[in-house]
Formats: structure tokens, sequence, C-alpha cells
């Protein structure tokens, strides 16, 4: 496409103007090839012809479009041009308050000349490890860019800053350093960073002065080597100064100053230690007075000097030094007050005893007469003989000038060396970084020497900048393979050849220096014959012939040929300086020391560096006479020489260019001069980068960006899997002309304006799109308000119908009203008559049914109370004949009975006395004894019921013969009492007659009575409504006071409420606060025990060197000596290396009130101990006792006994072989603990049920026996008498005869009762266990069911992908199976385990029941029975004892112990396999242990090993979260069990009453627990700082620059500093990332049995991370603020969000934290525009500061060229709204900011008996207790 198609009506150009440099305009018609005048239209509304060159018919420059405008990057402009730069550069600087833009490989820095907070520490730490094109443009993205390189290249980089007097360099050059000495750190423990900076007050109080342009201009350059080492750490650095300007010291133009230093002095020459310099006003000194403006506006050169003076303090320059510096300033002032008079035209001489010469003389200490006689003559030597010859007056004044001129450039590089001491470090450099503060190009009225040397020392660096540019477009097209074509940009060789070469200007200057009778006006004239009209850079001015004019690269420049001699030779005697060597002030020599040598560029410093010097190349040494000629090397030639060297240095590094940028020549906020922007734009490079730029390709897209923007012009059909060629195809559809674009690997080049004309195309584009869509939706909505209209009508005509249809009912209505109430009262007349007629008839029937009814009811009564008489007295008679029956019917029975009996015990007796039936007996007589007890039990049992039946019985006849004797006297007493009533009724009936009488009276008088009360109630009504009137009005007053009473109330009460709420929010900030702070403390605290630590490894290296016949010690004895020991006041003790030659000087300090106490107690126990010892003895007497008396005994023995110990003994035995079996398979169980092992259905996992079985039933068969064996014992401790023996049969005999007659067949029937319950029971189990493992199958099969469905499933949708999505999906599926898997099978191994300890539990009962039952067998035998009794040794077995929850362990295996439990755990494996905290409960129930053994050695030396051994751990892998997150749990849980089991009442609310039982005894470990707190918070620190490094390379690329949504985000062109690209490539990180870290940190605390409260912590902490990161980078990202990107931020929180809730943490205050983030984003997508717009966003933004809202409105690009700009004076409404808001003024958030951490009180559950401790561990050494 040709470029004048671009010309078309409403196309804007740019048009020349002499006052704003550049106008814009529209066009008002197509241009045309061959119109000579274009009608345009200006933004003032004004019409224009512009008229084209004839010659040249350049059209003008084409705008940019909108959306280009402002870019971080100029390069990124479509039309590169002038206007383009400059209107970019005006709208950041003015509209977006943006001082810094990138130009390709320059930064634009703008002087704001207004303090701006982007200069902190949080936007450093923002910028740092980024990429430079992904933050807006910074002079940290430079120095970050530098640093990086350096690291990555390791080659040394270069910062130029440039720009004129004013325009901010020397302020840029320190903020670089600043970055470099705050990202790297410094490697010693004095900062170098801070030193350079204590150095500027002192170099700008020597080398600063006020100028024309600059309150503060320096007058120097300088050039700052920042060295590193090798891990790139700052360890040094060196200053290089050139080009003082000598001359102002001597002479100030007119409103200029000379340097500070000197007003300083003169402004503080009242204090007592300035008196001796006899100074005065600055306009009494010929030195400061010549400018007439002593005084700088808002500076107070007294302050001034006190800062200086104490920078000075601050780089170790002593008073005495101070002073001395500050008497040769001040003799340099008053010889600028020294006269001279003439005597005649060649000589002169100085007045008597002249004042201001006599006062340098005795501040310098040197002689008056000679210092006199040196400034009025000079000494000529020739080759024979040597003259004094006078001087004149003129060069006499000259001499002066030049020798102060030269004291102070001493005095200047005395001070610079002395700067360069302090800075310089002894350790090796490995590589630096230089930045470089250097003039820029200067042209003023009237230009001298310096002005020559300035600009050709800019000269030289443009040459470079102009290579390094040129090399670096070069290498960009040579890597993209693009053909390559010379591009013709501005060489300045010619011109630097002009200045340097032979005879050349400073070659004929140096000549003409030499001359013995040279003048500026014959070197004028050497220049005219030798360059005029043979160089094209050289002019002649048409008025002058003391001038001459160079063409250098920005401008032309006339410089004044008055002086350049002069100043070039910069003369001075050297008998002046002989005086000034001979002074008696020390300092004075030390300035004129020969000992400086120049450095050549082939002799470097071992770093590598070569110095920037004004000496001369060559070392003088040798000749005499060498000094002397030292004084005439030329000024020109020195500078010549240090340039060369510093761009030998500059080549040999990676520059960097900052170009400083002066707005206007006033120093106005914010207020852009385009005019002088221009000036300096052109000098200092910054178009000559954009033409080389726009010469070649100037826009850069990868393919993927340029099909992201692009895609809307593209078909359906067009679009290829391969990008590349699609973007080929489409680009030669779109632009016919091959030439403007070109291919390479991997991004298109265009020409200038391709992006411009691609731009149109797609804003054509979609502007068609958005007519079409506005056609349809003005459609739609004219649609919808006709449907609105017509559904309105139809609606009025419904309401209409229906009011009259209403009408028409309600008039029916009222008719059948009027019928109903006719119908109604006539019926109620009717129904009224019928109701008196059946109410009477009805009362007439009540009262005579009533009468009926009670005579009736009478004599039921009557005959009710005669049956019951009856019946009472035939029952006697009944139950009296019965029981005399019984008693017969009973003694015939016995009598009958004992018969029967005698005959059987007689044939008893004859067996009895046979041998055979004796044995039948004895052989049965086990079994029957037991059966014949239960016999004689249950007979009692019966003979007792019967007993308490009989005595009911009696009771019962008795109660009932009296309630009959009761009745019959009431009988009698009721028939006297009717004969006495039938007398009574006579005389009542004589009573009724009286009563109606008195009847008919009191009705008489009750009419009376009732007239009064008719009239009393009329009057109490009218009372009544009267004082109901007066209640009202009174409850309604008091109505109005109540509720006037509650407001107040509530009133108050909010008051108090609010009262309260702030108090306690602002008691909880300070609590924070402190906590805060405390918990920084402690932070600092272990940075310095770190370094502490580092400090002592690296004095334990240094001084234990090996030597011969060293032998190695124990590794763990070594780490034993090297860590702390903790007292109980948190103190610590080194170790030092005497500890091995002299231990028994190895003390631990101690608290000597925990010592007082601790021995308080020691007394006690030992009382304690003598009691207990006492006691023992005397318990001990009475056993020795007890056994004498048992030896006394008679031993009798019995057969049976005998037999029932063999029993007992075969019990013991089978119980000890089930107690082995049962520990073989507790050891095969803890030795197999791999899940497939444990598994239901495996074969250890059957064998094990089997052998449980087998031993269950073995139990129950055991019991029985001790039961039938105790049965035995019983029964023959009843029938063993003590005096008869076992041959005694004939009683014997009657005992069994009387067992078995008691109960023999009941006690079979109990047996066998109970044997059927037990198989009953153990049937029940059977099915039981049965009908589960049914219930189990069926879940497995459902689940498989579904599992098998869910595949299927997800077969068919991967079958609809395409084949890379089926393989992603079916990893992604494998991944989440495998998971799923390894979960259940981690369940089943957990329930497993549960299993196996439940099961052990049983087994340890069972065993613990048969241990009871067998000691229990001797229980029930009384003292009296044991004493008689034969004894005879029996085997006792000893009883298990209950494991009380401690650990035992030996005072040497406590390092072991140590090692095995901290030092070499493993946290994954255990926390996998093993119960959480594990590690903790062991260390605490060894620390019970020795609690209970009250050991307070023990348990210091416990709790130091492992605080000290979790520090080794952390230390040694404190970047690994889950070592450092398992460690946190475990310190917390341990923290937990000490608080626990204090013995403290707030401690033990939640405990059982076992572990109440645990609680620690003799020891109060309150303070240990403070020591574990803070090392908890010190973990809580590390792990936070753990999970930040993880997370921060993730933030801003998963939260900013990932599309979430695909399609929202537009691409922009981005210019040659690359940002980032929104498209996910491999290895960036998305948002899924973010929350598969999060989900990952969650799980591993989770394992770990982390507390729920610190899990909330810990998330709430990385929420903060992830909302202030990204929140900072949006600030700091031009490009990120937009409307599509504020959309994506807000799907990501929501998205975060949802991950707070699946986990249960909405209520962790993690929400909270990212407010400021959602409240951005919010922003970025609300209107922007009016006031209402203003008062909303007020409003919606609080959680952000004044400052963050207006830099995201400052920011805000629209990325399409629909959306809008915020105006400028819609931001300036949003800051005069926020303007009484109390907010930090800080821009960023503090990222590094960690909440203050609390552990509130968790008590564990987990009985400490109940753990058990894996082999794994290898801590066998270790028994419970």
């Amino acid at each position: 496409m040709a470029a004048s198609e671009l010309y078309t009506k409403f196309a804007r150009v740019w048009i020349p103007d002499p006052e704003e440099v550049w106008k814009s305009a529209e066009l008002l018609k197509d241009y045309k090839p061959g119109d000579k005048v274009l009608l345009l239209h200006l933004e003032d509304g004004k019409d224009l012809e512009y008229r084209l060159d004839p010659k040249t018919k350049e059209l003008p420059h084409l705008r940019n479009p909108d959306i280009l405008v402002g870019e971080n990057d100029l390069t990124a402009l479509s039309y590169l041009h002038e206007p383009a730069v400059l209107h970019n550069l005006r709208v950041r600087f003015i509209d977006s308050k943006l001082i810094y833009t990138y130009c390709g490989i320059v930064l634009v820095a703008i002087n704001p000349y207004e303090q701006l907070p982007i200069y902190g520490e949080d936007i450093i730490n923002a910028y740092s490890g980024q990429n430079m094109g992904d933050m807006d443009p910074h002079i940290f993205a430079v120095a970050e860019e530098a640093y990086k390189q350096m690291a990555r290249d390791e080659r040394n980089q270069s910062i130029i800053v440039s720009g004129e007097s004013g325009a901010g360099k020397t302020v840029s050059a320190k903020y670089a350093m600043r970055y470099f000495a705050t990202v790297s750190g410094s490697a010693s423990e004095a900062n170098v960073e801070e030193k350079v900076l204590a150095s500027n007050p002192i170099m700008e109080s020597i080398g600063n002065a006020k100028t024309t342009r600059n309150d503060n201009s320096s007058r120097f350059g300088k050039y700052i080597e920042i060295g590193f080492d090798k891990r790139h750490r700052i360890i040094g650095a060196n200053m290089r100064t050139y080009l003082l300007e000598k001359s102002r010291v001597v002479f100030q133009a007119e409103e200029e100053r000379n340097y500070h230093i000197f007003y300083q002095l003169c402004a503080s020459a009242k204090l007592p230690e300035f008196k001796m310099l006899r100074l005065g006003d600055a306009n009494n000194f010929h030195y400061t007075k010549q400018g007439g403006s002593p005084v700088i506006e808002g500076v107070d050169d007294a302050k001034e000097m006190a800062q200086t003076r104490q920078a000075c303090t601050l780089l170790g320059i002593s008073e005495s030094y101070q002073m001395g510096i500050f008497r040769i300033l001040a003799g340099i002032l008053h010889l600028g007050n020294v006269g001279f008079m003439s005597r005649d035209s060649d000589s002169c001489t100085i007045p008597p005893r002249h004042e201001p010469l006599s006062i340098f003389c005795d501040l310098m200490a040197v002689d008056f007469e000679e210092m006199c006689h040196w400034l009025c003559h000079r000494k000529l030597a020739t080759a024979a003989e040597t003259y004094i010859k006078p001087i004149s007056k003129l060069q006499a004044t000259n001499a002066r000038d030049a020798l102060a001129k030269h004291i102070y450039a001493k005095l200047f590089n005395w001070i610079v060396d002395h700067v360069n001491q302090v800075l310089h470090s002894a350790v090796k450099q490995h590589s630096f970084i230089g930045v470089l503060d250097i003039y820029g190009f200067e042209t003023f009225e009237i230009n001298s020497f310096e002005q020559f040397c300035i600009n050709y020392a800019n000269e030289k660096l443009q040459q470079q900048f102009n290579m390094h540019v040129f090399k670096l477009e070069q290498e960009e097209y040579m890597k993209e393979q693009i053909p390559w074509t010379l591009i013709d940009f501005y060489d300045n060789q010619p011109c630097i050849n002009l200045i340097e070469s032979k005879l050349g200007i400073l070659d004929l200057l140096d000549e003409e220096c030499r001359m013995p009778k040279g003048t500026d006006d014959t070197w004028a004239q050497k220049l005219y014959n030798t360059h005029l009209n043979k160089c094209a850079l050289f002019e002649k001015p048409r008025l002058s012939n003391k001038a001459f004019i160079i063409q250098h690269f920005a401008d032309k420049v006339e410089y004044q040929c008055e002086g350049f001699l002069e100043k070039n030779k910069d003369t001075v005697f050297e008998e002046q300086i002989k005086v000034l060597k001979s002074s008696k002030f020390k300092m004075l020599p030390e300035l004129f020391q020969d000992d400086e040598k120049a450095i050549s560029p082939s002799s470097a410093t071992s770093s590598g560096r070569t110095l920037l010097t004004r000496t001369p190349a060559k070392p003088t040494k040798g000749r005499p006479g060498q000094a002397a000629k030292e004084h005439k090397k030329t000024v020109g030639h020195q500078f010549r020489n240090s340039l060369h060297l510093l761009m030998e240095t500059l080549n040999a590094t990676t520059p960097h260019y900052v170009r400083c940028i002066k707005p206007n020549d006033f120093k106005f906020p914010f207020t852009f001069d385009e005019k002088r922007a221009v000036q300096q734009l052109r000098a200092c490079g910054v178009l000559e980068t954009i033409r080389i730029s726009a010469a070649g390709f100037p826009s850069r897209w990868t393919y993927q960006e340029f099909f992201s923007r692009y895609r809307v012009l593209m078909k359906q059909k067009d679009v290829l899997s391969e990008r590349k060629q699609t973007c080929k195809n489409v680009l030669e559809k779109l632009i016919k002309d091959k030439d403007k674009y070109q291919f390479g690997k991997t991004k298109i080049f265009f020409r200038a304006g391709q992006v411009a004309y691609l731009e149109k195309l797609r804003a054509d584009k979609l502007r068609a799109a958005c007519i079409r869509i506005q056609k349809t939706i003005r459609g739609w909505l004219l649609r919808k308000k006709f449907l609105r209209m017509r559904k309105a009508a139809i609606t009025v005509q419904r309401y209409v119908r229906g009011h009259q249809a209403r009408c028409y009912a309600k008039f029916l209505r009222r008719t059948k009203a009027a019928t109903i109430i006719q119908k109604y009262w006539r019926m109620y007349v009717i129904r009224r008559r019928y109701k008196i007629w059946r109410t009477a008839t009805i009362l007439l029937q009540s009262y005579l049914r009533g009468y009926l009814a009670r005579n009736r009811y009478r004599k039921i009564l009557r005959e009710h109370k005669a049956v019951i008489i009856q019946k009472w007295v035939r029952g006697w008679l009944a139950r009296t004949y019965y029981k005399r029956s019984m008693h017969a019917i009973i003694y015939l029975q016995c009598c009958l009975r004992r018969m029967m009996a005698k005959r059987e015990l007689k044939k008893l007796k004859i067996e009895a006395r046979s041998v055979e039936r004796y044995k039948k007996l004895h052989i049965g007589m086990e079994n029957k004894i037991m059966q014949l007890q239960r016999k004689v039990d249950e007979q009692n049992k019966d003979y007792k019921c019967l007993m308490e039946k009989l005595t009911n019985l009696e009771g019962i006849y008795n109660s009932e013969t009296e309630k009959l004797r009761s009745d019959l006297e009431r009988l009698q007493l009721s028939e006297e009492e009717a004969k006495i009533a039938t007398g009574r009724v006579l005389s009542l009936q004589e009573e009724i007659a009286k009563l109606r009488k008195d009847l008919e009276q009191t009705q008489c008088e009750k009419k009376s009575i009732e007239e009064c009360a008719d009239r009393y109630k009329q009057e109490t009504e009218q009372l009544v409504s009267n004082l109901k009137e007066e209640n009202t009005l009174l409850k309604q007053e008091k109505e109005a006071l109540n509720h006037l009473i509650v407001e107040q109330a509530k009133e108050m009460t909010e008051m108090m409420e609010k009262k309260l709420i702030e108090e306690t929010k602002q008691l909880e900030l300070d609590l924070n606060d402190e906590r805060l702070r405390y918990q920084n403390l402690l932070n600092e605290f272990s940075r310095l025990e770190e370094r502490y630590d580092d400090l002592k490894e690296e004095m334990t290296l240094m001084i234990n060197v090996p030597k011969p016949g060293h032998k190695r010690t124990d590794s763990t004895h070594s780490s034993n000596e090297s860590e702390y020991t903790f007292s109980s006041e948190i103190a610590e003790t080194e170790d030092i290396p005497s500890r091995t030659e002299e231990p028994s000087e190895k003390k631990v300090p101690l608290d000597m009130s925990l010592f007082l106490k601790l021995q308080k107690r020691v007394t006690e126990l030992e009382q304690e101990k003598q009691v207990m010892q006492d006691e023992l003895d005397r318990k001990e007497e009475q056993v020795l006792r007890s056994k004498a008396k048992e030896e006394e005994r008679p031993q009798i023995r019995g057969a049976e006994l005998e037999y029932e110990s063999l029993k007992r003994q075969e019990l013991e035995s089978e119980n000890k072989k089930l107690k082995n079996e049962l520990n073989e398979l507790r050891k095969a169980l803890s030795e197999k603990s791999a899940p497939e092992v444990t598994a239901p259905g495996a074969p250890a996992y059957r064998v094990l049920m089997e052998q449980l079985t087998s031993v269950s039933e073995e139990l129950d068969v055991r019991k029985e026996e001790v039961l039938i064996l105790r049965s035995q014992l019983v029964s023959q401790k009843e029938a063993i008498q003590p005096k008869n023996t076992m041959t005694d049969s004939t009683i014997l005999l009657e005992d069994v005869q009387k067992m078995k007659d008691k109960g023999e067949i009941a006690q079979a029937y109990i047996g066998l009762k109970e044997t059927n319950r037990l198989l009953e029971s153990q049937l029940q189990s059977q099915k039981r266990s049965h009908e589960n493992e049914a219930e189990a199958l069926r879940g497995e099969i459902q689940s498989l069911k579904e599992e098998n469905n869910r595949q299927q499933q997800l077969l068919a949708q991967n079958l609809q992908l395409p084949p890379e999505a089926r393989i992603e999906a079916s990893l992604q599926h494998e991944i989440t199976r495998l998971t799923n898997e390894n979960l259940d099978l981690m369940e089943q191994l957990e329930k497993q385990d549960k299993t196996v300890r439940k099961l052990k539990k049983q087994l340890k009962v069972f065993a613990k029941k048969i241990g009871e039952l067998e000691v229990g067998q001797m229980e029930n035998i009384s003292p009296g029975q044991i004493i008689d009794e034969p004894i005879r040794p029996v085997n006792i077995p000893r009883k298990e004892k209950d494991f009380q929850g401690m650990l035992e362990y030996k005072k040497e295996d406590e390092q072991k112990l140590v090692k095995n439990l901290i030092l070499e755990l493993k946290p994954r494996g255990v926390a996998v396999n093993l119960i959480p905290g594990l590690p903790a409960y062991i260390l605490f129930m060894c620390v019970r242990h020795a609690d209970y053994l009250n050991d307070d050695q023990k348990v210091r030396s416990l709790l130091t090993s492992t605080i000290n051994s979790i520090k080794k751990v952390l230390k040694k892998r404190g970047d690994d979260f889950e070592t450092v997150s398992f460690w946190l749990s475990n310190t917390c849980r341990f923290l937990h069990c000490l608080k626990q089991y204090s013995g403290e009442e707030g401690f033990m609310k939640h405990n059982t009453s076992r572990q109440n039982e645990h609680c620690l005894t003799n020891f109060d470990l309150a303070e240990y627990r403070q020591v574990l707190s803070d090392l908890a918070i010190q973990i809580y620190q590390q792990l936070v700082r753990v999970l930040e490094n993880i997370l921060q390379p993730m933030i801003v690329s998963g939260m900013l620059e990932h599309e979430t949504i695909q399609g929202v985000s537009g691409v922009k062109p981005t210019g040659l500093r690359k940002r980032t690209s929104s498209i996910a490539d491999e290895g960036t990180y998305t948002l899924d990332s973010i929350l598969r870290q999060l989900n990952s940190f969650h799980s591993v605390m989770c394992q770990h049995g982390m507390d729920p409260e610190l899990i909330k912590q810990v998330v709430k902490q990385m929420f903060y991370i992830v909302g202030a990161v990204t929140l900072n980078n949006l600030l700091l990202r031009k490009d990120m603020c937009s409307w599509s990107k504020g959309m994506q931020i807000r799907y990501n929180v929501s998205q975060l969000e949802e991950w707070l809730r699946d986990k249960n943490l909405m209520n962790s205050g993690a929400k909270e934290t990212l407010e400021p983030l959602i409240q951005a984003a919010q922003l970025l997508q609300v209107k922007k525009k009016t006031d209402d717009d203003a008062e909303a966003i007020c409003s919606m933004c609080n959680a952000l500061t004044t400052a963050q809202i207006v830099k995201v409105l400052n920011l805000y690009t629209p990325v399409n060229e629909f959306e809008e700009r915020v105006s400028v004076s819609f931001i300036r409404t949003i800051q005069m709204r926020l303007r009484d808001r109390k907010d930090s003024p800080q821009l960023l958030m503090d990222a590094k900011h960690i909440f203050p951490v609390t552990f509130p009180f968790n008590p564990s559950s987990l009985a400490l008996e109940t753990i058990q401790i894996p082999a794994s561990l290898g801590l066998g050494f270790i028994s419970r207790v």
C-alpha cells in the first residue's frame, strides 16, 4: 500500500508550528497525487490550507492512532518521527504523570521538579528480578537489567546518564546506586551505598554551583564503579572525576555563583571555630561577588555547611583535616582579594603589609615576603643560566587566579582520593557496574573552552551510542534471518577528526600554547587557514574574526576564541608552588605531592578497571625536571587522554543509556515546554535512535501476538493449525507491497506506518461490526418498545372491561344480598320463638329425670354395701377351712418323707462302708460338689421366696380383718344417726316456714337495694369513663416518655457500643502492633543468631586449622559442642574451643530464683524420702514376723488341693503360651507395615484373625475351668473342718449327701442354660460378622459399578476430543485415578492400623482378665482359713503393669534420640504413615519421665537439645516447605502438650481424668513454653518466606499476564523492550498453577496435623502476598491497566474465593486481604466520566489509598478504540474529593509484611498410653514406662 493512500478524509497529521513546534490537524478531504495544497482543520477550530513544498513534495507526518498514544516504548509507535515522539512524551508526562519512557535501548527521564513516591524500597523490590519490558519504564528497570546481565553474562556493565544541567542526572545516578545496594546487599558490615551517598553533600558542596539554568549544577563529570564479588554482592566502589570547571573559582557570569562551599563558609563565619579564618559576607570577596547573586532562594547555606561537616565526619575526615580544608578554602578567598599596583608597563608590586595577602600567608603558613615576591616575579631558565623577571599587573593577576584554581583543583582531587580510600575494599573484585554522570550537549550565547570540551566528550559518547544501536539492530535482524541492508545513519567521525586528529583543533591549540607569543587571535587565524573551506563541519562567523562554528551532531555551536589559550595552558609558576610546598601547615604540602601516577590503558588494576584521571599517560619518575613539565601539560591534552580511557572502559562494558530531559527552564512541576524538549531530544540522540529504527523495520510482532490482535481480519477458512503460515497468508492479502514487511523466525517485521494501516483495517472491521450490532440492538429496542405499548393498550382495555363487569356484578350481589337478609331475618324470628319453647320443655324434663335418678341411685348403693359385707364374711370362712386342711396334709407328707429318708440313710451308711463305693463317690465328687452347692443355693432362694409370700399373706389377712371390723362399727353408728335425723326433720320444717317469711322481707329490701345499685352503677360508669380518658392520656404520655427513654437508652447504648468497639479495635490494633513488633524483634534476633552462627563457624574454621596428628572427634560430640545452650531466660552461651581442653569450666548460666525453688524442693523430697524409708523398714519387720509364723505352721496337704494346684499350674502355662503368641503377633504386625500385608483378605491378615479366634475360644474355655475350680474350692472349704482329716469318710459322705439333696438338679440345669447362652452369643456374633462382610462386598461391587460408568463416560468424552487434547485428558485422568487410589490405600492403611490397635487392646484386656481371675482365686478365702490350710510353694505369675505414657532413655542416649527423631527424620514418611505430631508426643513423654524422676538436669538438657536440633534442621533444610511445615506443626504440638499437661487449671478443662493423671508433677516449664513459642514464631516466619519464594514467580504471570478468559484482553503493539506475552507458553505459570500450589501447601499442612487456626493464618498470609504482589505490579504496569484486564483479575479473584470455599476457609480473613486488588479491578471497569462516577469511586475504593487510586486512573489505557481515556479533570475531581482522607502516602503495598501470628491452645484427645513407637524411627533404646 502506498503511503499517500493513508491521507484520506479525517486522517490526522502533524504540521510545523513556531510556538508549539508541532500542531495536530485533520484532513478535510482525501489527498490525491499532484495536489499542492492540503485542506486541514486544526484542533482549535480553525481551517487551514497547508501548502506542500514544491521541491520535495513531502507530505506532513501522520499521527498515530489514539490507542498507541502514551506507550511505554517510543519504538512501539507505528509512525516514528519527531512530532510522534514529542506528543507521546507530553501525554505521559502531563496526563499520566509518568516521567520515564523507553526509546529502544534508551530510558528517557523527564525531571518532574517534584518529589514522587516511586523510589521507595517497595518499588525496588517490585522491580527486582523482573524483565525490562515487563514493568513500566523506570531507572530501577535499567539498573535491574544491568545487574542481571552482569550476573548472567559475567560482563561488566555501564549506565551512561547524560543531559543538560538541571535535567536530573545526579539524582538518576544516585537512585541507580541505591538500587544496586538494596538488591545485591553489601558484603561487608558497612554499606558502601550509604558511604557513596554520604559523599554526595561533600562532592556537591565542592563541585556544584548555581548557573543560570540550575541552582545545583554539577560542574564536573564523574564515573562511579561499583564493585561486586563472585556472589554479586557489593564490596566497594571507586569514583573518578574529570574536567572540573576550575575557571568558576576565579570568574562567574552574571546571575551565577562560585562553588557552594565558599558561600557556606561565609554564612558560617560567625561560628567560634571559624573566627581564625577571618571571613565575612560573601560580597566582601572578589571570587564570590562577581555573579551578583550570592543567595539561592530557599537554600540556607549555614545548614548546608552543617550537613557538609557531618558528611565529612561520616567519611572519617577528622576535625583537624576538616579545619585544614576550610583554611585552604578561606585562603583562596583571601587570595582573590590580593591587589597589584603597576610600576610600569612590565612590572607591578603589592602594597606593603597588604591585609588580604598577610591573611593568606597566615592561613597557609608561608612566608609573606617570599609569596609577595613570587606573585610579582617569575623565573626564566635557559640553557646557560636562570633569570628572575618582573611581570605586568595583568600577568600577575592571571598568575594569582591560576594559583587559586590550581590549589582548588588539588584540594578537590585530595578529597576525591580520600573518598575512594573509604570506598575501597580489600576483597578481590569480580565484576563492576559503572555509573557515568556526564553533562549533556551544551550551547549558550557565549561558548568557551569548557563548552568545547563538553561537546567534544558528547560527540565521542554519541558515536559510541550510534554504533551500539546499529549493532543491536543488526544482531536482531541476523537472529531472525532477515536480509540485512545497510542503514544510512549519521556518523560523527568527521566531527571527531576535526577536533582530535593531527592538525585538528586541539593540536593547533596545543601548538599555539607552546609558542612564546601565541594569542587567541593567531590561533583563530591558524584554524581558518587549516580548516575553512576544507572541512564542511567547520565555519567562520560572518561578523567575527575571533570565533568559529562547528557543526555537531545535535546543532551548530559558535565558540569564542578569547580565553582558549589561557584556559588550555592553565599556567602555574613553579616558584609559587615551591613556596606552598615549604609551608609549615602539614596538609598543604600533601596536596602537591608528586606521587600520583597515570595509568595507561594497558596497565589495568587487579580488578580489570581502567582509571580515568587527568594525569599524563606515562608515570613521572626519574629526571629532576619532570615536575616542571608536569605543569606544562595542557588541559586539552589531559582531557583527550581521559576521554580515551573513558571510551575504552565503556567499550569494554555493556552500556545502558539514560537521557535526562529538562521540561522547562523555570523549574515548574509537571510543565512541558515543547521547544526546550525538542532541543534536548535532538541533542541527546533520542531522535537519532528513532531515525535508525524507522529506517528499517521498527514494528515487530511475534506470530502469536499478530494472530491474537488481527484475528478479526481473518476468515475462518484462513485459520490454519500453523500460526506462521496463517499470518503469511493473511499479510499477503492485506498488504500487497512485500517490501513493507519481512517474516523472521519468530517475528514479523513491519516498515513504519504498516501497523497503523493494519490498525485502521481492524478498526474499520470492528466499526462495521459495531454498526451491525447497533442496528440489531436498536431494532430490538424499538420492537420491545412497540410490544410494551401494545401490551399497555391491552392492559388498559382489560381494566376498563373489568371495571364494567365489576359494576354489574356489584348490582347482582346487592340484589342477592337483600333477598338473603330477608330470608335470614324471618328465620331468626321463628327460630327465637322455637328456642324459648324448647328451653322450657327441657327444664321441666331435667328436674323430673333428676328426681327419678336419685331415688334409683340410693337403692343401688344399699344393695352394693350388703353384697360387700357378704363377700368378706364368706371369704374368711373359706380361708379358715383351707388353712386347716393344708396343715393336716403337710403334716402327713412330713411324716411319710421322714420315714423314707431314714430308710435311704440306712442304705447309704451300708454302702459308705465299702472302699469301692467311696472311690466311685470320689470320682464324681468334683462335678457333684458344684451341682449340690447350686441346688442348696436354689433351695435357699425358694425358701426365702416362700417365707416372703407367707409374710405378705399374713399382713394382707390382718389388714382385711381390721377393715371389716371398722365397717361394722361404722354401720352401727349410721343407724343411730338415722334415728336422730328423723327428730331433726320436724324442727327443720318449722324453721323453713320462718325462713319463707324472712325471704319475702329480703326480696323487698333487695328491690330497694337494686335501685340504689343502678344509680350507683351509672355514677360509677361515668366516673370510670372519665378515669379511662385520663388514663389514656397518661398512657400516651407514658408511652411517649418510654419511647424517648428507649431512644435515649438506645442512642447511649449505640454510643457505648461504638465507643467500646472503637476501643476494642484500638486495643486489638495495639495488640497486633505490639505482637508484630515483638515478632519482628524475634525475626531480627533469629537473623542475628544465624549471623552469629556463621561468624562462629568462620572463627572455628580459622582457629581449628588441621595439624599433624590431629584426631577426629565424634560427629555428634562436635555438633553438640557447637550448639547453643538455653537457660531459663533464653540465654545462650558460646562454645569456645577451650571446652575440649578444660571440661571443668563448662558451665551453664542458671536462673537464681529457679535454683532456690529447686533447692527448697530437694530438701522437702529428702524429708519425704526419710519418712518413706522409716515406714519401709517397719513393713519389712512385719513381713519377717509373718514369715516366721508361717514356717512354724504345720503343713497339711490333701489329694484334692494337690490336684487343684496342678490345674492352676497348667492354666498358668497355657496363659504364658498365649502371651508369647500375642507378643509374636505384635512383632509381626509392627515389622510388616506395608498396606498389602495388613489389607483384608491378605494371608497374614487371615492367619491373624484365625489365631485371634482360637485365642478367644481358648480364653472362654479357661474361664469356665476357673469358675469350676473356684466353686470346688468354696465347697471344699465348707466341707473340710479345721481339725478333721481326709480319712474321716463318714462325715464326708454325710456332707456330700446333704449337697446332693439340696440342689443337684437345679445346678445341672443352670450349667446347661449358661452353656446354651454362650453358644447362642457365639452364633450371633458369627452371623453379624458374615452380614458385615456381605455388606462390605456389596459396597465394593457398587463402587466398582460406579467406577465403570465413570470410566465409560470419560472414554466417550475423550473420543470426542482432538488427538492432542485426548492424550492430555487421558494423562490427567490417569493422574487423578492414581491419586484417588493412593488416597484410598492410605485410608485402608489407617483403618487397618486402627483395627490392629483395637485387637491388640482386646488381647491385652483378655490377658489382664486372666491374670485377675488367677489372682482372684485366693481373694475369697478368709484369713482364718488361709492360716489353717496347708500351704505349699506355687508359681505366682507377675501381673502386667499398665503403660503410664512415659518413655525412659539413658542420659548417654540423648544425642542418639535427637539425631534419630529430629536431625535425620524425613517429614514425608512420618506424615503419611504415622500419626501427626508423633515426634512431639515422643519428646513430651521423655520429658514426662525426666519430670517423674525429678531430674532437672535431664529436663533442661533434653529441651535445649530439642530446640537447637530443630533450629539446625531448619537452617539446613529451611527452603523446603514440607520440612518447615512439619516442624512448625510438631513445635506447636509440643508447646500444646506442655500446656495441656502443665497442671494449670486453664489448660486442664478439656482433659480426661486419665490425662490429668499424666500432668507434670515436679517442674514448671512456663519459661520453656515461652522459648518454644518464640521458636514457633521464627519457624512460622520462615514458612512464610519459603512459600513467598515459591509463589512469587507465579503470581504476576498467573494473576495478571495469563488470559484465563481467552479473547478478552487485546494485544497492543510492543516496542524493542518486549513485555511478557499474555498467551501461556510452555513453562509459564497460570492461575491453575497457583491453585495447584495452594492445594499442595494446604494438603501438606493438613497431613502434618497443623492446627486449623494456624492453617487459616498461613492461608491469610498467602492470599495477602498474592494480592499485594498483583496490585503492586498492576500499579507499575501501564499495559495492565485496562477494562479487559480488570475483568480477568476479578475472575481470577473469584477462583481464589472458590478455593477458599472448597477448603472451608472463608472465615480465615484471607478474602479481606484481596479487597484492595478487587477494588482496583473494579476501578478499571467502572465508568470514569461524571461527578457521580467520581463519588461512586470514592465510596467504593475505601481499601485503596489516594495515591493508588490516582495512579490507576493515570495508568488506565484503552486497549481498543472504543474505550475512552480518563480525563485530567476527572482525576483532579477525584483528588479533590479524597484530599481529606487520611491514609498512607505510600504507593505500593508492603509485600514483605507478615501478619502477627498467634498459637491458640489446641489440646489433644490422644491418650499418651496408646501411642505406639514404630521400629522405623530407630528408637529401640527407649523403653516404655
